[in-house]
């Protein structure tokens, strides 16, 4: 698949889902840079804010295997993964398949689940295989995994461990929506007369894969590479931060500025599109100093402030 094909399939893709989620474009287009990169997103806000609805627009208009587990706090790892179930007929037992053998799964409020539930979903997301009872079963590609959460001040949430929150490509923020966008979603539910929005296909699981594969084209010059990973190492040389991004944050960096480019219907990445999306794949990876937490500081303030820091090369012409 051509780049110019990529970014024309990549703006029906928006706009079919658009229709189901108003007035998000830029979320939206975030969640996308992320199933293009082939990576997991975390979507992250508080409730009903079309958290849920994102996952299942894009599984629609993608024509994706779907499926959505609700994390809950007596969730068990079977629940998720699958387990062996005896069966009296055959006196044997017959592993029956849990919901992450699907392509698009939604990890909905995966942080009201323990760490040990949680930690099911490391071995796929990182491997695209789960491991049961000694047995190994790939999953079938493409495999991603949108997650919400609600803010960690809700009571009954665990925060994630670190490794998965690593295991993320990017984490999004949706946000309430403008005065002008909310009356908008009244007037569509008045004329539509129904909540339930059915978005049409826009692609399949393999014109997907095509449009991952496709990103492997985009050109990155030396001058860009080594300022996304001056920006990451100065994450690590920040005085605000205990531990900072790692090599799987650069490359992070890497997956999403190739797919921003590639949607602006460019076959090189600029520094621009290294700043388009270095925020949302470094921030969540980072690990800030106790005393902060007091002042309020977040971790997408020192990612910005690095971002300001870094000297930013000039753009190349190809």
């Amino acid at each position: 698949m051509e780049l110019d094909e990529v970014a024309d399939l990549s703006g029906r893709l928006l706009d079919e889902v658009e229709r189901a989620v108003v007035g998000k474009r830029e979320a939206l287009q975030l969640v996308l840079l992320g199933l293009l990169a082939d990576g997991h997103v975390l979507i992250e806000d508080y409730p009903g804010l079309a958290k849920t609805l994102i996952a299942r627009s894009f599984a629609q208009v993608c024509d994706l295997g779907f499926a959505r587990v609700q994390f809950t706090p007596d969730l068990m790892p079977s629940d998720v993964t699958g387990s062996s179930v005896y069966n009296q007929r055959t006196a044997e037992f017959d592993f029956r398949p849990g919901p992450i053998f699907t392509n698009l799964l939604l990890a909905d409020e995966i942080n009201r689940a323990p760490p040990k539930t949680q930690a099911a979903l490391l071995e796929a997301m990182q491997e695209r295989q789960v491991t049961i009872e000694g047995q190994t079963r790939p999953l079938d590609r493409p495999f991603l995994v949108l997650a919400t959460q609600n803010p960690i001040e809700y009571e009954g949430t665990y925060p994630l461990p670190e490794a998965q929150l690593d295991r993320f490509l990017l984490r999004v923020s949706v946000g309430y929506p403008s005065r002008k966008d909310e009356l908008g979603v009244l007037e569509r539910r008045r004329q539509g007369r129904s909540d339930e929005i059915r978005l049409d296909p826009v692609v399949d699981g393999e014109m997907l894969r095509a449009m991952q594969r496709a990103l492997e084209d985009v050109h990155v010059s030396e001058s860009v590479g080594f300022y996304l990973v001056d920006v990451v190492r100065s994450t690590r040389e920040s005085p605000s931060v205990n531990v900072g991004a790692s090599l799987r944050g650069t490359l992070a960096v890497l997956k999403l500025a190739r797919a921003n480019a590639a949607l602006a219907g460019r076959d090189f990445v600029t520094p621009d599109d290294v700043k388009a999306v270095a925020v949302h794949a470094l921030a969540h990876r980072l690990s800030l100093k106790p005393e902060l937490w007091v002042q309020r500081v977040r971790a997408e303030d020192v990612v910005q402030e690095r971002l300001e820091t870094v000297p930013t090369p000039p753009a190349e012409e190809r």
